[in-house]
């Protein structure tokens, strides 16, 4: 009798959540709130919190408030990004080129990971970290709940500083 009332309650779950994911896909294909990103159509700005010649676009959300975002940045080559953080949990995926990343309070080079197309790193509030580029150019997307923002631990290392 206990393996019927595990079976009857694994099913229904299962139906609830197919119910549920049946909803909310219905809702996001027939009704507001739908957002369709086609790349050629991305509006590109320059990104100089992020360093010279680095671009944004901003895909959702509005990247102050305290609500989801999603946006591109695309990364010059022989960029460099000094130790910084965020003050929100950021999910980063390579969309082209190698993104080459590390964590960290200080800056070297040979323990950073590169990162290639289709490749992911999740990192939470407060971690210090760093990353750069080096032939070519990268495209990441980055994701979360907002506000973002970065914080370099040396200022000198913000861009637009005189060093």
């Amino acid at each position: 009798m206990n393996a019927f009332k595990g079976v009857l309650v694994w099913i229904t779950l299962a139906a609830g959540s197919l119910t549920v994911l049946t909803a909310w896909a219905g809702s996001a294909a027939e009704g507001p709130g739908l957002i369709s990103v086609v790349s050629s159509q991305l509006k590109w700005a320059d990104a100089p919190s992020v360093g010279p010649g680095a671009k944004i676009a901003v895909i959702e959300g509005d990247l102050k408030a305290a609500a989801p975002f999603t946006f591109r940045l695309k990364l010059p080559p022989n960029l460099k990004i000094g130790v910084h953080t965020h003050p929100v949990f950021e999910r980063v995926t390579v969309i082209s080129g190698t993104f080459y990343f590390a964590t960290g309070d200080k800056f070297d080079a040979a323990k950073a990971k590169a990162y290639k197309s289709g490749d992911a790193v999740m990192i939470p509030p407060g971690m210090p970290m760093y990353a750069y580029t080096e032939k070519g150019e990268a495209i990441l997307q980055l994701h979360g709940t907002g506000p973002w923002g970065i914080n370099f631990l040396n200022p000198e290392d913000a861009p637009g500083k005189k060093k």
